[in-house]
This record gives C-alpha cells, structure tokens and sequence, in this order.
C-alpha cells in the first residue's frame, strides 16, 4: 500500500474511532492528519485534505486545542496558523482519559452524590431500590475514578510491565 493510500485510510479510521472515545468524526479524522503528518498543517490545507468548511475546521480545531492534543505553531514569515498534533501515543491516550473523566465521569459522581438521600415520596421498598441502585453506581464509578487517577499518574514503563505481568 503506498503511503498516501495509507493515510487516507488511517484517518477514516480514525474518524469512526473518534466516535467510540467520545469525540465526533470530524474532530478525530484532523486529530488523525496532524498525527500523521510529518510538518505542522494550516487550517486550509487541513480543510483542503478533509473536505470540510472553514467553520467546521476551526471548530474542531479549537477543540482539539482544548483537549491538549493540538497547539497551534508559529512559522517565520506565515501569517496564518499553523497545528501539530501531539506524537507521544501514551501522552495522547493518558489526555484522552483525563479529558473522559473530567467531562463524563466526575459529572456523573457530582450528580449521583445530590440524588443519593432520599426522604419519603415512595414505601421503603421503593426507596431501598432507589439508594441501592445509586450507591452500587456511585461505588462503581469511584472506582473506576481511582482506577483512572493511578492510571493518569503511571509513568508508561511501570503501566507495560504492570500489563505484561497481568497477562501472564
């Protein structure tokens, strides 16, 4: 396969898979072009090589930015922008999961924490459900919340290793 092919077919890929980690398709497929280029891309080639409205391109791009996974970079004597996408896969994997919990899951605790107290308004076995069914989330949740923390503060060689003992 030659390399342009290659490309192309990584960012479709890359794109779809966006959307199972929580971001849109068009936000994943420029995060999957800056990752594979080789120089740092202006908004209108990246609007260019995905077919996408300047509007659309700036969106995502400002998004990304957001996320930590693009900076914008300054080129001598070029006026417009310029953005390169972080390298390091396990850098851009541990922001991801970072980005994830800030958005989803502490929201989701937050919120399970202000329905956890429940006073009348249905028989005991209704509010026996109720607190049960929230409290089993709420543990859930917070352990998968100290799960991520570890996670996030692992260096990458002791999460390897740490993986590779699991397996065997």
């Amino acid at each position: 396969m030659e390399l342009q092919e290659a490309k192309k077919q990584f960012i479709a890929a890359w794109g779809s898979f966006g959307s199972n980690w929580g971001i849109n398709r068009t936000m994943a497929q420029i995060h999957a072009l800056l990752l594979v280029s080789a120089d740092p891309i202006s908004a209108e080639s990246i609007m260019e090589a995905l077919n996408i409205s300047r509007g659309n391109a700036n969106m995502n791009i400002r998004e990304l930015i957001n996320w930590g996974l693009v900076e914008r970079v300054v080129q001598a004597g070029e006026r417009r922008e310029f953005f390169i996408a972080e390298k390091d896969i396990w850098v851009v994997a541990r922001t991801i999961m970072r980005e994830r919990k800030k958005r989803e899951l502490e929201p989701m605790l937050r919120f399970l924490d202000s329905v956890k107290n429940v006073e009348g308004g249905g028989n005991e076995k209704e509010i026996a459900v109720f607190t049960n069914t929230v409290e089993g989330i709420r543990k859930f949740g917070g352990q998968a919340n100290q799960s991520l923390e570890s996670l996030l503060k692992a260096e990458e060689n002791w999460f390897v290793s740490s993986l590779i003992k699991l397996i065997r």
